[in-house]
This record gives C-alpha cells, sequence and structure tokens, in this order.
C-alpha cells in the first residue's frame, strides 16, 4: 500500500530512499468497508486520502435530501473536502467508500509537517492539485455545454474504469442525470 503512494509520488518527483523512510510515518493506513463514510458532511475534515485500493466518491445532501456525487476516486488519486481541510469549518462533503477500499490518510497538522520537513513534495502537492483542478474545470464546462448523454458518453471515453466499477445511481448523480436516463442511454447503443 505504501508502495503504491512510493510510486505515485515517483511519477511526479525523484525521491530519495532516506526522505522516504521519514515521509512512511505521515500516514494511516485505513481499510474502508464499502459504502463506509470516511466524512460525514457537516463534521470536521481531519484527512486528506490516498486511495490505494478501491473507490471513493465525494458527495452532498442538497435541501431535497437528495445526495450529488460531485468526484471519484480510484487508485492513485487524492481526495478530500479541500474547503475544510484544516479547518474549523464543517465540511460541505461527505466521503464514502464505494466499494471496500484501501486509502492512507494524513491529517492536516501531518501535512503541514510533511511539507515542512520534506519541500520537494511541494511540487508533489501542487502538480496533483493542478491535474485535479484542470479536471474539474473540463467537468463545469461538460456540465454547462453537453447534454447528459454526451457527457455520459464522453465519461465513458475517458473514463472507461469508473464506468464499470460505479453503480449506476452513483454514476447518475455525478453525470446529473436520473439513472432511468442512464439506463435508456445505455440500452439505446446495444439496440
Amino acid at each position: 500500500m505504501m508502495e503504491m503512494l512510493r510510486a505515485h509520488i515517483a511519477r511526479f518527483i525523484e525521491l530519495p530512499e532516506e526522505e522516504w523512510r521519514g515521509i512512511r510515518r505521515f500516514f494511516q493506513p485505513l481499510d474502508v468497508g464499502k459504502k463506509a463514510n470516511l466524512l460525514v458532511q457537516g463534521e470536521l475534515c481531519q484527512a486528506h486520502y490516498f486511495v490505494a485500493q478501491g473507490c471513493l466518491r465525494l458527495f452532498f445532501v442538497n435541501d431535497k435530501g437528495t445526495e450529488q456525487t460531485t468526484q471519484f476516486a480510484l487508485e492513485g488519486w487524492w481526495l478530500t473536502d479541500y474547503a475544510a481541510f484544516g479547518t474549523p469549518a464543517p465540511a460541505a462533503f461527505g466521503i464514502q467508500a464505494v466499494e471496500k477500499s484501501t486509502v492512507l490518510a494524513i491529517s492536516f497538522a501531518g501535512q503541514e509537517q510533511l511539507l515542512h520537513g520534506f519541500p520537494r513534495l511541494e511540487r508533489y502537492f501542487r502538480l496533483i492539485h493542478q491535474r485535479a483542478h484542470a479536471a474539474a474545470q473540463f467537468r463545469i464546462k461538460s456540465l454547462y455545454t453537453l447534454s447528459g448523454e454526451e457527457r455520459y458518453w464522453q465519461f465513458h471515453q475517458r473514463q472507461p474504469a469508473f464506468v464499470q466499477r460505479v453503480p449506476q445511481y452513483l454514476l447518475a448523480s455525478y453525470l446529473g442525470i436520473t439513472p432511468e436516463y442512464l439506463s435508456e442511454i445505455r440500452g439505446r447503443r446495444h439496440s
């Protein structure tokens, strides 16, 4: 599990062996059952999660009590409520395991100590945040410019692993369409 994080970091920066030994101690491995919550909307956001195995989702519950999924994270992805992480503000989002998952958790204080003690990781986190921000911008654009069906096929093409692993009702929530409409879209493809 730690080796997956090490390999992920190595994709972005060089990390000497002696630094890796020091970095490991900042992370707590957690095994999370399917549908288990790592963060509940309205509570304090205590950790930033690296997905070593499995799939997580970021979501909120709207005023009508409907869950709206805004982001997924598979192996090698990071996830937290960035606006609430490290602040006394209640989380605007929840984080839930879509499937049985193993994650590495780091607290805000731990992450601050990590970045202070190992400055080259600033570059790593900057690069992964740039990629995540670009993905969020692309998603927002697609919500404004594409139909629900076009969003599904675009997502299907760009992220086929999600389409295979994520339950249809969660995928529909993420795409901003109903599960029934998603079923209809998929059905037309096979007709």
